[in-house]
């Protein structure tokens, strides 16, 4: 089983390349060169030219590297699609997707552009019609020519959308996380918990980023270097949590065990259900320690 960590995936400004540098030592899992909120309208074509730019030089090691692009509705979008196709980063971020025909669009334009193959999508769910439509988003990976590959969730617009408060633990929108989940895990992609505003509180992130791991993200976005060590601790599997793992495959592995669908493992009953989970935790822990 080969497994993409993304416990943590940084935004940076397109405009610092100062940050974007640094970005290439940081133990992040990937880094998304983003040329939409963090930029103002006056320094857009600036910062597609740095993205375009550190993309091309390379230097990011394991880390995936993403470029979040303008809104599909914004005078910027078309040569921002430009640029990141030339760039050939590992995917395309597509912010304010509330519809299957903008992945759509945008796939065809990859298509019709003959962009490598390599560049693959995520959709950024950031509006209410979004939440509606979540089901139909997701399935538009079968569709390979919308290269979709994950979603990730804007809590911010979200908030500012639908009018709901970002409180502490979330309550207005757990229903909307757990469906961002569902929907992504249904049809196999990966799905990225939104960004965490306060800095100063890093109890409260420590928090966040446990509520995310344990509703069933993959990783969460981040917006400083500073929320990374968090991070990535929150979404790795603990110690304990490889060892159980690996004394449930070794179980279902013995001979004796062959035809059974359950077995017992430390003095509990363990269906082969769990032995595919065992599975998945252990190679996402093994990829994480080949990270060094």
């Amino acid at each position: 089983m080969t497994i993409r960590p993304r416990r943590s995936v940084l935004f940076m400004p397109g405009t610092n390349m100062r940050a974007i540098d640094k970005a290439r030592t940081l133990p992040v899992d990937g880094v998304v060169l983003d040329l939409e909120d963090a930029v103002a309208p006056e320094a857009k074509q600036a910062a597609r030219a740095n993205v375009l730019a550190a993309v091309r030089a390379a230097g990011f090691g394991p880390r995936e590297v993403f470029i979040r692009l303008n809104g599909s509705d914004t005078p910027w979008f078309s040569d921002d699609v430009t640029a990141a196709i030339e760039a050939v980063p590992d995917s395309i971020v597509l912010p304010k997707v509330s519809s299957v025909e903008q992945l759509d669009a945008l796939g065809q334009r990859l298509l019709d552009s003959h962009a490598g193959q390599r560049i693959r999508v995520w959709a950024m769910i950031e509006t209410p019609l979004a939440i509606f439509n979540l089901r139909d988003i997701a399935a538009a990976t079968l569709d390979a020519e919308t290269r979709l590959a994950g979603i990730m969730v804007g809590v911010n617009d979200l908030a500012k959308e639908s009018r709901a408060r970002i409180v502490p633990g979330r309550a207005p929108m757990l229903p909307w996380l757990s469906q961002c989940v569902l929907a992504a895990h249904a049809f196999g992609l990966d799905a990225l918990d939104g960004v965490y505003n306060d800095l100063s509180d890093a109890e409260g992130f420590a928090r966040e980023c446990a509520q995310g791991r344990d509703l069933g993200f993959d990783g969460k976005t981040l917006i400083h270097p500073n929320q990374v060590e968090a991070c990535n601790k929150a979404f790795a599997p603990a110690e304990d949590e490889v060892r159980e793992a690996r004394a449930i495959i070794a179980a279902f592995e013995r001979p004796e065990n062959a035809g059974r669908g359950v077995v017992q493992v430390n003095g509990r009953m363990v269906e082969r259900m769990h032995a595919e989970t065992a599975r998945r935790t252990v190679a996402i822990a093994d990829a994480i320690g080949a990270r060094g």
